[in-house]
């Protein structure tokens, strides 16, 4: 077994996270003064770090080891390797991996893990920087990128408040609290990057896009969240492009004042932002890798989907069936893949204590969901969902993603995480529907 705790954590852990404390109440209490909604700042930022300081006693005596220890030691290999040949880790950081800088390390430095992973390697060339300003702790690596990648999640907060107003209770039980997405998002993991990434690139969308700011920090951070998903997890970046660009279309349909024209243009509109979305995939195919083409990504969801199904992932497998790498084979699927994904596992197939607990915040998932559709009768519910671009969006990028992964994922340990980076939107999105159907309820009663 790979061991990364130290006495060193005992040390830098609680100091690191004092810090990380002393400055966010510093921040927020600068920025509430004419921001109220930053009372969730330091709240938030605490719950995230609490849930990396859980990943790291979680993977190292309860799993006795996993992607997080073993991310944590190749970052401990390139600290090393950053003290004893500076030259040689500002090239691996830089990304060259060669046989030449292969060789750099020894037997005093190790060797990491994740060489022939490009995504793997990326990542823990992320978190070797971490690593230095720890001094190699575990426990402060996690508790640093736990902090920087906060600023990903916190933007999307925020831009939720700015388009939905008095919401910002159930926004930061869907966006700072959710149990399964605080755990799984917050630790030494390639989801905290992904997750951060995914809400920078939403918030900066709204922004350069939609609001029309056209500074230079919007292009950057856009462009840095774009790149982070195309190294780490392509199909995330799939799933959002489309969606994207429906939602920018969707507004423009907003500005047009009469209902009728509206209507008649709202197909068209909805047909022209799929299409540019995936012309623009095709154009930043090479990217993507194994998701630069639909049947690309269709023959890689049926190798991983059959792959899971393996007596080697130890019996949390489930199966919604046999298909075919073909858009009418996948298709078939489509209502079992998103249920998967957003409900499962469910209580009856909760096998651990971290299962359960995934089981029980889909139970409350599944209820609010059932319950919207039926008051608002199925049809109001899509009807509602078209009066918002925002909402518009976040449903199409949660179900699309939903959809993605649980086509190409048959066991349950891996759908816990992979999944974490629709949760937050699908969540938003029920809260804001319950949310307008209470207002309209409201106006019906005269209240």
């Amino acid at each position: 077994m790979v061991r990364v705790v130290s006495y060193l954590d005992i040390i830098i852990g609680p100091l690191y996270l004092l810090i990380i404390y002393l400055w966010a109440r510093s921040y927020q209490r600068k920025r509430q003064k004419k921001q109220p909604i930053y009372k969730w700042f330091t709240r938030g930022l605490m719950v995230k770090c609490f849930g990396a300081i859980l990943v790291c006693l979680v993977y190292q005596f309860y799993y006795t080891g996993g992607d997080t220890v073993n991310y944590c030691f190749s970052a401990q290999t390139l600290a090393k390797l950053f003290s004893k040949k500076p030259d040689m880790f500002f090239r691996l950081l830089l990304g060259e991996r060669s046989y030449e800088t292969y060789c750099a390390f020894d037997i005093e430095t190790d060797w990491p893990f994740y060489w022939k992973d490009s995504a793997g390697f990326f990542a823990v060339r992320c978190f070797a920087p971490f690593c230095i300003l720890s001094f190699g702790s575990y426990l402060g690596t996690s508790l640093l990128l736990a902090a920087t990648c906060y600023t990903g999640i916190w933007r999307l907060f925020l831009l939720y408040n700015h388009v939905f107003k008095n919401m910002e209770r159930q926004f930061a039980i869907s966006l700072l609290f959710i149990p399964s997405v605080v755990f799984w998002g917050s630790g030494l993991l390639k989801d905290n990057i992904t997750l951060a990434s995914t809400g920078l690139f939403t918030a900066h969308f709204y922004s350069l896009l939609i609001q029309r700011r056209f500074n230079l920090s919007n292009f950057i951070y856009i462009g840095i969240a774009a790149f982070l998903l195309s190294a780490i997890k392509p199909y995330i970046l799939f799933a959002l492009v489309p969606g994207s660009i429906i939602w920018l279309s969707n507004e423009q349909l907003a500005r047009i004042k009469s209902k009728a024209l509206r209507f008649v243009f709202a197909p068209f509109m909805f047909a022209v932002g799929l299409g540019a979305g995936f012309y623009l995939l095709t154009q930043i195919g090479s990217l993507l890798g194994a998701y630069s083409s639909v049947d690309n990504v269709l023959e890689k969801a049926v190798i991983s989907n059959v792959d899971q199904k393996q007596a080697y992932y130890g019996g949390n497998s489930f199966d919604i069936g046999d298909f075919d790498p073909t858009i009418g084979g996948v298709s078939g699927k489509a209502h079992l893949a998103i249920f998967a994904t957003l409900f499962r596992p469910t209580l009856l197939e909760a096998k651990n204590p971290l299962m359960l607990l995934s089981a029980l915040e889909n139970t409350y998932i599944l209820v609010l969901t059932v319950f919207l559709i039926i008051r608002l009768k199925f049809f109001g519910f899509f009807r509602v969902i078209g009066e918002k671009p925002l909402l518009l969006f976040s449903l199409l990028f949660a179900l699309f993603f939903a959809f993605s992964v649980g086509i190409a994922t048959s066991n349950f340990g891996t759908l816990v995480r992979l999944k974490i980076p629709c949760i937050p939107f699908y969540v938003s999105s029920l809260f804001v529907i319950r949310n307008l159907y209470e207002q309209k309820t409201k106006k019906k009663l005269g209240v």
